[in-house]
């Protein structure tokens, strides 16, 4: 009666191994989700604003965080002096710049003939 016992529980410590690998799966599971759903495209969203601050020049029109719209009249290497209107100009540190506005594509003359006939 002993032996029958003793493989018992034998038989129930070496299935306990599995048991951890299967209690750790879902935590597993929820980082690897985590990652790429996370993680994942704020650092490339990063990235790609140090690449963009990095690439400021004179004459680059900006938005600020604070969406502030100027131009930029002087690059040191942790600030900026933008021009906000016809001789104002301030001092921003370059983390502070949120975007370079896309310059708008001047319309064909096909295209904007269509549109009036119609």
């Amino acid at each position: 009666m002993f032996i029958s016992e003793a493989w018992a529980q034998a038989a129930g410590g070496a299935a306990g191994g599995t048991d951890m690998l299967v209690s750790l799966a879902p935590m597993v599971l929820i980082f690897i989700v985590f990652w790429f759903l996370l993680i994942r495209p704020q650092q490339k969203k990063a990235k790609e604003h140090r690449a963009m601050v990095a690439a400021l020049k004179r004459g680059d029109r900006i938005v600020t965080n604070g969406g502030i719209f100027g131009q930029v009249s002087h690059v040191a290497d942790d600030h900026l002096m933008v021009e906000i209107a016809e001789g104002v100009k301030i001092k921003i540190a370059r983390d502070a710049v949120a975007a370079i506005p896309s310059k708008p594509e001047p319309v064909k003359k096909d295209e904007a003939k269509g549109a009036n006939d119609r």
